[in-house]
């Protein structure tokens, strides 16, 4: 039985899954909520290539260049109104809820987070980053898989038409290389 759920969201279409199947769980389990959202100065949505400096990493230090590239203290300021508004959802079905934002790398923090409040689950989305993305950004949500020191859903997003054609594809591609390598072998 879960009874304190740390929910990792962010401003994607994946956060109101994850978001819906914690408000299911919290509901099903009379818990409470941590609503954790973690602004990544790294993340691909706010950087500039044209513009990016060793100064993105020091967050104290904003130089002329990063405000070209994102208005931080602005950007804050919306989220926090965001979560603000998921946590009101969330209270409205009699859930207890709070939030908390950070500005940092996600991985760690969310760990962070859920081992200072004493998480039982971490419930978080996955993005399914691939190829250059993956390697630079990592993968958080493996990243909290392997290091949590509690349980963590990681939420799947509804299977689009592509992805579904991508699966097809790959599975036939696998029975083609399993029925010629059986008849190989039976050769």
């Amino acid at each position: 039985m879960f009874h304190r759920l740390l929910v990792a969201i962010d401003n994607s279409d994946m956060s109101q899954y994850v978001f819906d199947e914690a408000v299911s769980l919290a509901k099903t389990n009379n818990a409470n909520l941590m609503l954790l959202h973690v602004l990544n100065p790294l993340d691909e949505q706010y950087i500039n290539g044209m513009v990016i400096e060793p100064t993105i990493f020091y967050l104290e230090h904003q130089g002329e260049s990063n405000k070209k590239c994102i208005d931080w203290e602005r950007l804050e300021e919306q989220r926090l109104k965001w979560l603000k508004s998921k946590c009101e959802r969330a209270e409205k079905l009699g859930i207890v809820t709070e939030s908390n934002q950070h500005i940092g790398e996600p991985s760690r923090i969310i760990c962070d987070v859920a081992y200072s409040w004493d998480a039982d689950l971490i419930v978080i989305g996955r993005r399914g980053l691939r190829g250059f993305s993956e390697f630079f950004l990592g993968s958080v949500s493996n990243y909290v898989l392997h290091h949590a020191h509690c349980s963590v859903l990681i939420v799947q997003g509804p299977v689009t038409e592509t992805d579904a054609r991508k699966v097809s594809q790959t599975q036939k591609l696998k029975t083609e290389t399993d029925t010629k390598t059986e008849t190989e072998n039976s050769v």
